[in-house]
């Protein structure tokens, strides 16, 4: 334990000694949580749509055979009631619901028509936004058809849409929480790896290597601060998004805090075993940003899976991001529990073990 906690006070002076990463781990997080909400986009498939018809008429019939043919939509059949199809929408396998009441069809020109109802699921804001414009766009095409008297602004009043989880469609509020993975990757997995290969170059790890050092003491002293720094970054990440955009977590800090860490001590292995593997800071820097574009691109920070390409969708299932972005953003936005999460929680345990198995593994000591 001494040795430990000499190589981890060895560790913190090298980290606040430097005269770039102290100024770094402060700023770049809040730059990233003010910049970024405002510049990305995203684009929208595959929106998920469940149908529930308690009016069973030609016209309902008509309205879910357009929807099924419509590019843009999945439609899924298996529901038969509300209740169902709102279990499905909470656990993110639909992204909008349409109910079509009794009597729509008969009532449709009466002075005092059923509405037809649309709840979308805007945890994705841009997904449940544009899921529930191009639903709007696809029913008013087919009740103009049915009915020449029907305008377009006639067939717009017909429809309600309940956005449920992010009420006014911010999409800050949807990529706020995933920045935070971001921050997460570049700190604890880049800078961990950049820190141990300038030792190599540097000499200082030949030097360790001749003492009687063990392997799995040297992985926790270069892991531990990073540890730290990371629970650091996200807690300022949290505040500005409390400060700046007034958006706080709906569920409990204590599963944001248990993601946090299981992500961390993941990928700061993640890092430590690409360092291993490299002979110096541009072969590191590289593998970084191959991995770091991989884990951007599809683990469903950008754009959601579901618009993937299937085979995409199922590798991301090997991503540790994919896991950590989807525990974020339904703690913030649906106040989802540790048991209503327990999956993501397991897979994210999973790469903690694999990855620091790995650390230590391709960690070479040399006496």
């Amino acid at each position: 334990m001494r040795q430990l906690y000499i190589l981890i006070q060895k560790e913190f002076i090298q980290i606040f000694r430097n005269p770039l990463l102290p100024k770094l781990i402060i700023i770049f997080p809040i730059m990233v949580m003010l910049v970024m909400p405002w510049v990305t986009t995203m684009d929208v498939r595959n929106v998920g749509v469940t149908i529930i018809d308690e009016d069973c008429s030609s016209l309902s019939r008509h309205i879910i055979s357009d929807i099924r043919a419509a590019e843009y939509f999945s439609l899924n059949d298996n529901v038969k009631t509300h209740n169902e199809a709102l279990t499905l929408l909470e656990d993110c396998k639909v992204d909008a619901i349409v109910l079509i009441p009794r009597h729509f069809e008969r009532d449709l020109l009466s002075q005092d028509p059923q509405k037809l109802d649309i709840s979308a699921n805007a945890v994705n804001a841009t997904k449940g936004m544009l899921g529930s414009q191009y639903l709007i766009l696809t029913i008013g095409s087919t009740l103009s058809n049915y009915n020449n008297h029907l305008t377009a602004a006639k067939t717009s009043d017909l429809i309600v849409i309940q956005n449920r989880f992010n009420p006014t469609l911010n999409y800050r509020h949807l990529m706020i929480p995933a920045l935070m993975i971001m921050l997460l990757i570049l700190i604890c997995g880049f800078l961990s790896a950049i820190n141990i290969v300038s030792e190599k170059e540097n000499g200082t790890i030949e030097q360790i290597n001749v003492t009687p050092i063990g392997k799995v003491t040297f992985i926790l002293a270069k892991l531990i601060p990073f540890w730290f720094i990371g629970l650091f970054v996200v807690s300022i990440a949290m505040i500005v998004a409390w400060a700046v955009y007034d958006l706080s977590p709906t569920g409990s800090l204590g599963s944001i805090y248990l993601a946090t860490i299981l992500f961390i001590l993941g990928f700061s292995g993640f890092g430590v075993s690409v360092a291993n593997l490299s002979d110096n800071i541009q072969q590191t820097m590289f593998v970084m940003f191959f991995f770091i574009i991989i884990f951007v691109l599809l683990s469903g920070l950008l754009t959601p899976i579901s618009s993937m390409p299937e085979w995409a969708q199922n590798f991301t299932t090997i991503l540790p991001p994919r896991y950590y972005i989807d525990i974020m953003r339904a703690v913030y936005l649906k106040g989802s529990t540790i048991a209503d999460l327990w999956p993501n929680f397991v897979a994210l345990g999973v790469f903690v073990i694999v990855f620091n198995a790995l650390a230590a593994f391709t960690y070479k000591k040399q006496s």
